[in-house]
């Protein structure tokens, strides 16, 4: 991984984020649509519902939207079946790139996705071509500011509830955890009233591609600003380290 702060990424994300709120709200909303449908309305006995909860409140949600949403798809028994996507492919200097759809059409997904490749001089390559090159873990993020903490005592209390790794850094605190083991260890720190910058299962590059001619890196924002402004894309991963 770059010498970049992982903690100042969440932070830009988030500020893209919030001028992006419509598309971020779409989201999550049909992250609880497929939680609920998998697991049930009741968050207590749905630990992916519980998951994408706290997503959402991380993202100022409010808690009607969200209480909303939990009803309309406990209701909804005709609504749109989501259908789970992975495309991969490459960028510029052949960065690698997973983009996870969440569609009621694919054929839609499968097209857009190929024309925000294409327009940023990349290419949709097959399934598993790039995904060896990225770990899925649990990452959570804490925001020194926010946690009046010491670090030993949160780095105590993740793995005792199984994180994996506890990495300090100036501004954050970072948390990785196997996937199966994400949901406790994000609800023990929960419940130990430690606030969370950031709390998702992701997926982690091994090595990073350095982009530092221009073009190139207009190319790779190019390919990101068009799978961000998509409805059916959720989550979007790349190895890039874009030396701005």
């Amino acid at each position: 991984m770059s010498g970049h702060s992982k903690f100042a990424n969440i932070k830009h994300k988030k500020e893209k984020n919030d001028a992006k709120k419509g598309k971020i709200f779409t989201i999550i909303g049909r992250e609880i649509a497929v939680a609920v449908k998998e697991g049930g309305a009741d968050p207590a006995n749905n630990s992916k519902l519980r998951d994408v909860i706290a997503k959402a409140k991380a993202n100022n949600m409010p808690n009607d939207t969200i209480d909303r949403g939990i009803k309309k798809a406990a209701g909804d028994g005709s609504g749109a079946n989501y259908e789970n996507i992975t495309y991969e492919g490459y960028g510029p200097k052949g960065v690698a790139i997973i983009v996870r759809t969440l569609t009621d059409n694919k054929n839609r997904s499968a097209s857009n996705v190929r024309n925000a490749f294409t327009k940023g001089g990349g290419n949709v390559g097959t399934t598993g071509c790039v995904s060896f090159m990225f770990d899925e873990k649990g990452q959570i993020i804490i925001d020194r500011e926010e946690c009046d903490r010491e670090a030993d005592d949160i780095m105590e209390i993740a793995l005792d509830a199984g994180a994996e790794d506890f990495i300090e850094e100036d501004d954050s605190f970072e948390i990785l955890t196997a996937p199966e083991d994400f949901s406790v260890v994000r609800e023990t720190l929960e419940k130990e009233g430690i606030v969370m910058a950031s709390a998702e299962v992701t997926m982690i590059p091994q090595t990073t591609v350095n982009l530092t001619d221009e073009n190139d890196i207009k190319m790779m924002n190019r390919i990101i600003d068009l799978l961000d402004d998509d409805d059916d894309v959720q989550e979007v991963f790349h190895n890039a380290d874009i030396d701005e």
